[in-house]
C-alpha cells in the first residue's frame, strides 16, 4: 500500500461521488493563492462532515480551526435556514481568506467567524450561555485539543457529536515514547476520552490524499 494508491482511490471516489463544485474549488484556489497551508480536509472528508451534520440534523455547529473556510462551507451547507455555525481561527490572514470564501459561497448569514486564540475565545463563548451545539468539529493545533475538547463538551448536550481530526498522526499515536508535542496532545485527548463517562467514543483510521491519519468521534451521553 502506498500514498500513490491512496491518492488514486481518493481521486476515483471524488470523480464518482462528488459532482463538480466550482464554489468549493474556488475556495481552495483562493487559499492556495493566498499562501495558506494545504491542510484542509479532502473533498471526500468534507462531504462526510456534511453528511454527518445532515444525518444528525444539526442546527448549531462549533468549528475550531477555520483555515480558509473549506470545511466551514461543507458544514454550513448542511445547516437549515435558521441554523448557526461559529468558527474560530487564530491567524487573521487565514480568517480574511475564509471570510471572503464564505461571502462568495453565500453562507455568511449562518456563520460567525471569530478571530483569535481559541483558548481565549472559548471561555467567552461559554459565557454567552447560548443553546448547546449539536456538532463540534475540532481541527486545530493538537497540543491544545484536550482543552478544546473539554470546552466543546461543556457546550454540548446529550446526543451531540464531537469530532476531532488528525488523531492518528501517521501511526505515531501508538508510540508511547513519542516526544512530539502534537502526538502527546492526541494521546492526552485519548486518555481523557477513554476515562470519561460523559461520552462514548471511537477513532476511525483514514487514508487518502491527506495521507494516513484518523478521526475521533465522540457521542455525548
Amino acid at each position: 500500500m502506498s500514498q500513490e494508491l491512496w491518492t488514486a482511490v481518493d481521486n476515483y471516489i471524488v470523480h464518482k461521488m462528488l459532482p463538480a463544485d466550482e464554489s468549493l474549488d474556488q475556495a481552495v484556489r483562493a487559499s492556495e493563492e493566498a499562501g495558506l497551508p494545504s491542510i484542509q480536509v479532502s473533498p471526500a472528508q468534507g462531504k462526510f462532515l456534511y453528511m454527518l451534520a445532515k444525518v444528525h440534523r444539526a442546527k448549531r455547529i462549533l468549528e475550531i480551526g477555520t483555515l480558509g473556510g473549506y470545511s466551514t462551507i461543507w458544514l454550513a451547507r448542511a445547516l437549515p435556514e435558521d441554523g448557526r455555525l461559529i468558527t474560530m481561527e487564530i491567524d487573521p490572514k487565514h480568517a480574511a481568506v475564509a471570510q471572503s470564501n464564505l461571502d462568495r459561497e453565500g453562507v455568511s448569514n449562518k456563520v460567525e467567524l471569530l478571530v483569535g486564540n481559541a483558548l481565549d475565545l472559548l471561555p467567552k463563548l461559554e459565557k454567552r450561555n447560548e443553546s448547546p451545539f449539536d456538532l463540534s468539529f475540532i481541527d486545530a493545533d493538537k497540543v491544545s485539543i484536550p482543552a478544546y475538547f473539554e470546552s466543546a463538551l461543556r457546550m454540548s448536550r446529550s446526543g451531540s457529536l464531537i469530532l476531532v481530526d488528525n488523531v492518528v498522526r501517521n501511526g505515531a499515536v501508538a508510540d508511547a515514547g513519542s516526544h512530539d508535542p502534537s502526538v502527546q496532545g492526541v494521546q492526552k485527548l485519548n486518555d481523557m476520552i477513554a476515562g470519561d463517562s460523559r461520552v462514548t467514543a471511537t477513532v476511525l483510521q483514514t487514508v487518502g490524499v491527506k495521507g494516513y491519519d484518523g478521526l475521533a468521534i465522540a457521542l455525548v451521553n
